[in-house]
């Protein structure tokens, strides 16, 4: 692609896969792309920063304190050029510098000071990758929207046999692409995103709900957008920032959110319904408050409401694609698959929500996509990679 114009800041660390980000820095500057180096004291010590130099064609910054001007101007002025910021290799050390706020050399402190996207790329041995400490640190980052690529699995540099390898070049530059030329390949389509809790009245003070936060609906209604869709989000109650320039219809009830979702389905090409619909609703809601009676129960009668899932399944055009989702706490599979097949779905996102960095209310989710043909587990992302992830499955289901 051509990445003419385009400004890469490309951090290196302390790690033997540091080489490879010469051919890194190689294939960016093919691309048209200008690249500016920063390198650590220990990154310096696996490949020469004049080969950084010869290859970007600009100086190379170094983690040295000989020139001040660097340290007071430098990470200042990378952080601000900086369309996208890769960091490749990205050792654990700098990994939990970032999930920490650590700015104690030129590199971390440019991390800290960017406002570009953020691409890491993994590498270090296996038992580093797996423990606890680089485990959370990964969900902080991904939390925080950090991009992340690999690692892979594959011979180590410590004869080791297993996850911690770095993606390769292509795939690396491939990545940083994909952020900076930003899909367009939802033009033309129209796309309805539900979101958000919906509420069941008790009576005028009280109501039946969920956890639901709306991040899942809501990430997927801004990557559509920005993915070249024409968007309608029908939200219910949510506690997560309401994304911007997106046609909008607030509903309080599951009946509520079914009246609008069969007004607007018949017009849509994809419905993703991420909204959590609450099962049963009071059959006989109080006109007043309910009052408490000393020493006496409560006891409330419930009715099952419409599965709007299964209503708009059986309303599906043969041009249309509908996507579900599982949010379940026990065989989860199982069930999603079920959903699946009775609900007329092409697609359902299934997780489970008692998984920590998984379900409501948190900034990443760790789901598996799945399909009357397979089953796709995903790792732990944030839950715009995730939108992202079900988004390119949509269209690869709808090229068939």
């Amino acid at each position: 692609m051509d990445l003419t114009g385009r400004k890469i800041v490309l951090g290196v660390t302390g790690g033997i896969a540091a080489y490879k980000s010469a051919e890194v820095v190689s294939r960016l500057r093919h691309s048209g792309a200008e690249v500016h180096v920063i390198m650590t004291a220990n990154a310096a010590k696996f490949i020469a920063p004049l080969t950084f130099q010869t290859l970007s064609a600009n100086p190379v910054v170094t983690d040295t304190f000989a020139a001040p001007e660097y340290w007071n101007v430098e990470h200042v002025a990378l952080a601000k050029l900086a369309d996208v910021f890769a960091v490749v290799p990205a050792t654990a050390n700098i990994l939990a510098k970032m999930a920490c706020g650590i700015a104690d050399d030129m590199l971390s402190t440019t991390l800290l000071a960017t406002k570009a996207p953020v691409l890491v790329a993994p590498a270090m041995n296996t038992g580093m990758w797996t423990a606890d400490a680089t485990k959370r640190n990964m969900e902080i980052l991904r939390a925080r929207g950090v991009h992340v690529v690999g690692p892979g699995c594959g011979m180590l540099a410590c004869g080791d046999e297993g996850d911690g390898r770095m993606s390769e070049p292509a795939e690396i530059v491939s990545r940083i692409e994909e952020i900076l030329l930003k899909k367009q390949d939802l033009q033309g389509l129209k796309v309805l995103v539900t979101a958000g809790a919906t509420r069941e009245r008790l009576d005028p003070v009280r109501f039946l709900t969920n956890d639901s936060s709306g991040k899942m609906g809501f990430a997927l209604a801004e990557a559509a957008r920005e993915r070249g869709a024409d968007v309608t989000l029908v939200k219910g109650n949510t506690t997560a920032k309401v994304p911007e320039n997106i046609r909008i219809e607030e509903i309080e009830s599951a009946n509520e959110m079914l009246q609008a979702m069969q007004k607007a389905a018949p017009e849509q090409d994809v419905i993703i319904q991420a909204a959590a619909v609450a099962d049963y609703r009071a059959a006989n809601p109080a006109k007043t408050k309910i009052k408490k009676k000393a020493g006496e129960p409560l006891v409330i009668t419930l009715e099952e409401n419409p599965d709007i899932a299964k209503a708009i399944g059986a309303m599906k055009q043969p041009e249309q694609t509908l996507v579900g989702f599982a949010a379940e706490t026990n065989d989860v599979i199982r069930h999603a698959k079920q959903k699946l097949a009775s609900k007329n779905l092409d697609m359902i996102v299934a997780n489970d929500v008692t998984k920590p960095g998984a379900g409501f209310n948190t900034d990443t989710n760790i789901v598996t996509l799945i399909t009357k043909e397979k089953e796709e587990d995903l790792p732990m992302m944030s839950k715009r990679e995730v939108a992202d992830a079900i988004l390119d499955r949509i269209l690869e289901i709808r090229r068939k």
